[in-house]
């Protein structure tokens, strides 16, 4: 009877500690494929902000394209029709009627809103996209704290 009581302990001692050794696995997995979300989308952040970045780059590029032609087409109002006017190319200046200077112009007024308008609404997209990948990483930091505790024990550079 003790041999047989014996042989149980061991055996519920055993698949105890299998039990304990395949907890400690799903653990390690599920810190691991936390790790894996938080990579991803840290990555994700990184590259919709960078993006972001760019379209504003863009935009402040085009609203200086805008304003110089807006300047210049006002300029080239003010000018008499019979007056001679030129066209930079490069380093040389070509002579141009007034009409088609101001053409070039409105055209390139209106291709410099039509950009930015272009550029705004893709502005708000990553905007919007830049606060879901931010509200995903809380919520993953919320879930997991021993993670937020790790992120927050690394060094930054």
């Amino acid at each position: 009877m003790i041999n047989r009581l014996i042989k149980t302990h061991y055996r519920i001692k055993l698949s105890t500690s299998f039990l304990s050794i395949q907890l400690d696995l799903i653990v390690v997995l599920c810190l691991e494929q936390t790790k894996q979300a938080f990579l991803e989308l840290q990555g994700r952040m990184i590259e919709t902000t960078s993006k972001f970045k760019q379209v504003q780059n863009q935009i402040r590029t085009k609203e200086g394209e805008k304003k110089r032609a807006f300047l210049t087409l006002e300029e080239l109002r003010q000018v008499p029709d019979d007056t001679n006017t030129y066209k930079s190319i490069g380093r040389t200046f070509v002579l141009e009627p007034k009409s088609v200077l101001m053409s070039e112009q409105e055209q390139k007024l209106k291709d410099s809103e039509t950009a930015i308008s272009s550029l705004q609404t893709s502005k708000e997209y990553l905007e919007k996209h830049m606060s879901e990948v931010e509200n995903n990483l809380r919520e993953l930091l919320q879930q997991d704290p021993a993670l937020a505790r790790q992120i927050m024990s690394m060094s930054v550079m």
